[in-house]
């Protein structure tokens, strides 16, 4: 079931119907990250740099190599700190177009079933941004342990699998259900919710390829609501 709901996601990406919404999303993910980039950047040329800069004259044997090694770490703290944003800045951006992919997929797919009803824009933006302070907490967490050997990258996975697996999965679920429903669905499936966010939680760690995380994530859970909706159908929460 978490299979063929992730392979049939994949195909949706680039097809046709989904180009403008693909567009959008990606669009609207480069233009968050590159801010976030130069933001990060200036914040330590202002406030980190001239820190260390100052020890620099005490050394001058070893200024220039000490100032190549900052040099470095800077850009790979830059790269860790993108990488790690990319998880609560994809689901932001998820939370903003899930129904424009819901749509697309319900039409396409689901002829047959009554479409789902677009959340409130309040309840979307107001879902997307509590959800994007856990994510940060929890990559906060998770950067904590890269430095506990063997527990990185799993620590990597677990918090990313269980945060967006449960979120974009809610997101799907509220399309045709109340929220406390929608909520308690999830946790009475939470098993496969968590084995389908790992397989996002995978996506993501995919260089350049995560950045279409949003269009995979909110088409595999629509997915998995879906074919969940249809093996327990007499569920009310």
């Amino acid at each position: 079931m978490i299979l063929d709901a992730a392979r049939r996601s994949l195909t949706n990406l680039f097809a046709p119907e989904s180009r403008a919404v693909f567009l959008k999303m990606l669009g609207l993910t480069l233009l968050i990250l590159a801010g976030l980039w130069f933001g990060l950047r200036e914040v330590l040329l202002t406030y980190v740099w001239p820190w260390f800069a100052a020890f620099l004259p005490s050394m001058p044997e070893f200024g220039g190599f000490l100032a190549l090694i900052a040099g470095i770490l800077f850009g790979v703290g830059l790269a860790l700190a993108l990488a790690l944003l990319i998880a609560p800045v994809t689901a932001l951006i998820a939370g903003l177009f899930l129904d424009d992919v819901a749509e697309v997929l319900e039409k396409r797919d689901y002829p047959a079933d009554p479409p789902g009803k677009e959340l409130p824009l309040g309840q979307a933006i107001i879902g997307s941004i509590q959800f994007l302070g856990v994510v940060i907490v929890g990559n906060i967490i998770a950067l904590l342990m890269l430095f506990i050997p063997g527990v990185n990258l799993i620590a990597f996975f677990l918090v990313n699998g269980y945060l967006l697996g449960r979120e974009f999965f809610e997101f799907a679920a509220m399309r045709f259900r109340p929220v406390a429903q929608a909520k308690a669905f999830r946790a009475k499936h939470s098993s496969t919710v968590f084995l389908a966010g790992m397989l996002i939680a995978g996506f993501l760690a995919i260089p350049f390829v995560n950045l279409l995380t949003p269009l995979f994530a909110a088409g595999l859970m629509v997915h998995l609501h879906k074919a969940l909706s249809k093996r327990d159908p007499s569920f009310v929460g």
